[in-house]
């Protein structure tokens, strides 16, 4: 069998990572990378005939040239800013993104989520559920006869013209924004490396600084990763920077966000609401004070770290990351083409 020299970078860590590896095809020998320097991947790209790039990642004309061998350079995710096309079509190198579907489902999640706080949907669904006498006698509904709002509910909303804040931008914040195109929302953005003005043409963004991203959200999103930096960066200190009245959504690392202070916060009125699918322990601890809000009927909403899919098998998730390379491998066509 016939090997292919494949350099994969990645800022993921060692779980994911090894999904990766455990699904690509024997006929890939690959060098998996975590956030090398230039010169190290220069060095690896020498004889390289495939280059994965997963979610980010300069790859300028200096690599592509250091790279004589190279076919393809397949980006797993779905912004290619970074990668000098120019170059790539000049040395004959295909670039192609690729979707990833577990972004994706995030990205949905976080939908899921702004809506359900905005129409209060856990508080709501329990009133129906009820199905109390205490808002007075039913009637059979017809074109004119029926109960808007039966129950009194107030600051029921939605996400129209909304302005959406998301931190830690990146493939699963553009998902979310291309998801948000065409509700009139304002969807702002803050990181340490502003995006080309055509990305965020593109994907209907505003570019803020930190202290704007939380003054004027009436939605925070979190995707922030775990690092020592973020370690516990949703705290009582950033939750008193928010509007007064904002929500909070996260689908980013779990022990990024101190609960107890997020309790405080929604149980005062600072924040409308909140709704998390990752915690800080995971399986949640009985103790978690967001638990008792939820039960109590404050508008928290809670799952159990599932906003990516119930996938059975990691691996079997990320065949798809070697479509592209098998396809140029047995001169099939090659999807998701950028050049």
């Amino acid at each position: 069998m016939t090997h292919y020299k494949t350099v994969f970078t990645t800022e993921r860590g060692q779980r994911h990572q090894q999904a990766a590896l455990s699904a690509a095809p024997p006929e890939l020998d690959i060098t998996m990378l975590r956030q090398p320097d230039k010169a190290a991947l220069l060095a690896h790209l020498a004889d390289a005939e495939y280059f994965i790039s997963e979610r980010t990642g300069v790859i300028d004309a200096d690599m592509i040239q250091a790279a004589p061998r190279l076919k393809l350079i397949q980006r797993l995710g779905s912004l290619t800013y970074d990668i000098d096309t120019a170059a790539a079509r000049a040395a004959g190198v295909a670039v192609c993104y690729w979707p990833i579907g577990t972004v994706i489902r995030v990205a949905e999640h976080l939908l899921l989520q702004m809506l359900a706080l905005s129409k209060k949907l856990g508080e709501t669904q329990a009133i129906a559920l009820a199905a109390s006498t205490e808002w007075g006698p039913s009637r059979r509904t017809d074109e004119d006869t029926f109960a808007y709002n039966w129950s009194n509910r107030e600051n029921v909303e939605g996400l129209w013209q909304r302005t959406i804040g998301i931190m830690g931008f990146g493939e699963i914040g553009a998902e979310l924004a291309r998801r948000l195109k065409g509700w009139d929302c304002t969807v702002l953005y803050h990181k340490r490396r502003r995006l080309p003005l055509a990305v965020e043409q593109e994907l209907g963004l505003t570019y803020v600084d930190s202290t704007a991203l939380f003054s004027q959200s009436d939605y925070i999103a979190n995707l922030l990763p775990y690092f020592k930096e973020t370690d516990m960066l949703i705290n009582a200190e950033f939750l008193a920077k928010m509007k007064d009245g904002a929500a909070l959504v996260s689908c980013g690392s779990g022990s990024v966000i101190d609960e107890a202070a997020v309790a405080a916060a929604v149980q005062s009125g600072k924040l409308s609401g909140a709704a998390l699918d990752t915690f800080e322990w995971e399986p949640v601890k009985a103790d978690n004070p967001l638990l008792a809000l939820a039960k109590q009927g404050y508008n928290v909403l809670l799952t159990p770290h599932i906003a990516a899919g119930s996938i059975a098998a990691a691996a079997q998730e990320r065949l798809g990351d070697y479509t592209n390379l098998v396809n140029h491998i047995n001169g099939r066509p090659l999807k998701y083409k950028v050049v």
